[in-house]
């Protein structure tokens, strides 16, 4: 018999957080999350807390732990979108059907003790966090920031009525197509540049680049990403939280700032060192080998992520992330080191992201799924 808990003890925490790590044991294209990281959404301070309703269950047979599931109410998302929506997250199962069904129904009927009409996921607490059911793609490794899911949870929830809503696809980038390209490119952007009297922004270092251009990324990423699926308003805690998040890893040299002549920024590419393969196989503690490992994936990255895009939506259609494109191009080029570029999670209809990648050798390689349901 399946029984159904939601987590209230330490005890039961850890198990929801071990749960995925003990499931994904040896696989290799599995990447854990930071478990500190995970710890921190139990706090009473967790930085969620006054955006977010949350609860999360465990299911149990003989007493074992056999698939957990964390239920949101976004209620920001809500507010913006007129809606009344619960997200699912951290939804991991073993291949038993049975279960995943008491799990769901366990999550559809807190949705509906708290006023919600509909069920959505794998949605986070907001879009900087993981996202998305990985729906094809499984044997290709995940980074830092994907999920990674067996293919019979998909199975799972379409049996239990749940039906996509939007894709997500991600892509390798090797680099220009051709030389010409690169060469064709670099002279449009010159001549965008000179137009719209735009200049790429400088730093020393990481914690110079964020000194200087936090906040203008902040309010632009705000703007930018307003009518995108999934998206939710920063708040300041949420500011903080990534501020802490890149301090480590951000450099300029992976690093894209468009500028005007007023210094303001019209459009950014943010990406950091993959380090996916400093993780695989780990529990995501800060052992003195993981450490080690991190670091080392730090300074000398062989492949890096992009994580957060940015267009000032008033030069949408004035070429200008064609030098986002290029500063890409030229990280991959002048660093033999790097293999490609991850392009981690693109929604299938963002239409100018996708576009963004077209003059990229490039291999879309995973596809992700949002599935919902009414209740």
């Amino acid at each position: 018999m399946i029984e159904v808990k939601e987590v209230t003890t330490k005890k039961e925490q850890k198990q929801f957080l071990n749960f995925a790590l003990d499931l994904y044991k040896g696989n290799p294209y599995f990447v854990p999350p930071l478990y500190s990281d995970e710890k921190k959404m139990f706090r009473k301070d967790y930085v969620y807390n006054d955006s977010c309703d949350w609860t999360a269950f465990l299911a149990f047979e003989d007493g074992k732990p056999v698939g957990r599931i964390q239920c949101i109410i976004q209620k920001d998302a809500n507010a913006k979108n007129a809606e009344k929506r619960c997200r699912f997250s951290r939804f991991d199962v073993i291949d038993k059907l049975e279960v995943s069904r008491a799990l769901l129904e366990k999550a559809e009927a807190w949705a509906l003790e708290k006023g919600m009409d509909t069920v959505v996921g794998p949605l986070n607490f907001s879009d900087l966090e993981r996202e998305g059911l990985l729906v094809e793609g499984f044997e290709e490794p995940a980074t830092f920031e994907e999920n990674y899911n067996f293919s019979y949870y998909k199975d799972h929830l379409e049996a239990l009525g749940y039906v996509k809503e939007i894709d997500w696809t991600a892509s390798r980038l090797y680099g220009p197509e051709s030389q010409e390209t690169l060469e064709e490119l670099e002279k449009l952007v010159a001549f965008i540049f000179k137009r719209y009297k735009l200049h790429y922004g400088t730093s020393k270092n990481g914690p110079d680049l964020l000194r200087k251009y936090a906040d203008g990324i902040f309010d632009l990423l705000d703007t930018s990403y307003e009518g995108l699926y999934g998206t939710v308003p920063f708040t300041e805690g949420m500011r903080k939280l990534v501020l802490e998040n890149f301090a480590i890893v951000i450099n300029p040299k992976h690093t894209a700032v468009i500028l005007d002549e007023n210094e303001k920024i019209v459009c950014f590419g943010l990406s950091f060192p993959g380090l996916a393969s400093a993780l695989v196989g780990t529990r995501g503690k800060y052992t003195p080998l993981t450490l080690a490992k991190l670091l080392y994936a730090i300074k000398r990255p062989e492949i890096i992520d992009l994580c957060l895009v940015g267009v000032d939506p008033t030069y949408l259609n004035r070429g200008v992330s064609g030098a986002l494109s290029l500063a890409i191009m030229k990280m991959l080029r002048d660093n033999p080191r790097l293999k490609w570029a991850d392009t981690n999670l693109n929604l299938e209809d963002n239409y100018a992201i996708l576009n963004q990648w077209r003059r990229f050798k490039r291999e879309e390689c995973k596809r992700y799924r949002a599935y919902v349901k009414s209740l």
